[in-house]
């Protein structure tokens, strides 16, 4: 297996996810997505000695790095669980209601997707796994050994957008009956000779192993459960900062802003003279949308669909 100093992490959006938070040297953060800590690492100066950061991480390496961060920096503390888990993790340490400011860099990391042993890139052989932590759940090749190929193509065509979904579930159940697959060259193959149109500049396994990415991590319900747990975890006046990479995560960041920051009024009678306070706005959107500058993505292309929303707790 690489080891972590062998895998370099360059993280997105660096100076400006930071500068979004509006830190304060006394506050209380979450980097739900501490990754190898470019983010952690930045925040970190900005805060005094009474500032606090919490890091969340389902990857075992990335929590090395996080352990060996927490050693250096006494404000630093590092857990192994999902950002889905933020409200359980705050509720055992007494934060919630108090923080500052959180902030979600979605999707995978570089690290993980130029390790082959890991299982997530089609671009390079190894063994078929996909988990961000691989000591939990089922991998991506212990799935496709039993799943049926209506839920293959499902899973294909709802997180990996993938219109020839049907195709490559087909491909894929035939050719499992005559060996299992156990590694991501061979499902890379098989997925791509059932795709009839590659789409100019996009390898035609993109999408499929996207798609079983997604699902087996859990990462759209995470999500959601993440986004909820960071709004009822923020004092009023904290910052929710989040970076997405594909129009899946996007478009539930995008509604869950939207939708607490237009509140419930409409569900009123509409010669209400007083709106309660319990249907008025809980967020403030801050800004247009921000994506990576052209100097950026020329250094990183991995940045090129990064897009960063900023909202502000209300109430």
């Amino acid at each position: 297996m690489s080891q972590i100093s062998d895998l370099r992490h360059v993280t997105v959006l660096l100076d400006e996810a930071v500068a979004a938070l509006a830190v304060r040297p006394d506050g209380l953060y979450i980097d739900g997505t501490f990754g190898r800590g470019g983010h952690s690492r930045l925040l970190l100066r900005m805060l005094g000695p009474d500032g606090r950061l919490l890091g969340f991480d389902k990857d075992p390496m990335a929590i090395a790095t996080g352990q060996a961060l927490a050693a250096e920096d006494g404000r630093f503390v590092v857990v192994q669980r999902s950002f889905a888990e933020l409200s359980d993790e705050l509720r055992e340490r007494g934060w919630m209601g108090t923080v500052s400011g959180v902030l979600l860099d979605l999707g995978v990391s570089s690290p993980q997707l130029d390790d082959p042993d890991r299982g997530f890139s089609f671009l390079s052989d190894g063994p078929l796994d996909m988990r961000m932590d691989p000591t939990r759940g089922v991998s991506a090749a212990q799935w496709l050994a039993d799943a049926s190929e209506d839920d293959i193509a499902r899973v294909f065509k709802e997180y990996g957008e993938e219109r020839f979904a049907k195709r490559m579930a087909r491909a894929i159940v035939q050719r499992r009956g005559e060996a299992p697959f156990t590694r991501t060259a061979d499902l890379a193959k098989v997925v791509t000779d059932a795709n009839p149109a590659w789409e100019k500049g996009k390898n035609p396994a993109t999408r499929a192993f996207q798609g079983l990415r997604i699902f087996i991590n859990n990462e759209l319900g995470d999500l959601e459960r993440g986004l909820d747990a960071a709004l009822e975890a923020l004092e009023v006046g904290g910052r929710l900062v989040v970076i997405s990479f594909h129009s899946l995560e996007d478009r539930i960041v995008k509604q869950f802003m939207r939708r607490h920051a237009k509140g419930e009024a409409d569900k009123l009678p509409r010669d209400l003279p007083i709106i309660p306070k319990a249907f008025e706005p809980r967020l403030k959107l801050l800004g247009k949308p921000q994506y990576a500058s052209d100097e950026e993505v020329k250094a990183n292309p991995r940045s090129r669909s990064a897009i960063m929303r900023v909202a502000e707790k209300l109430r």
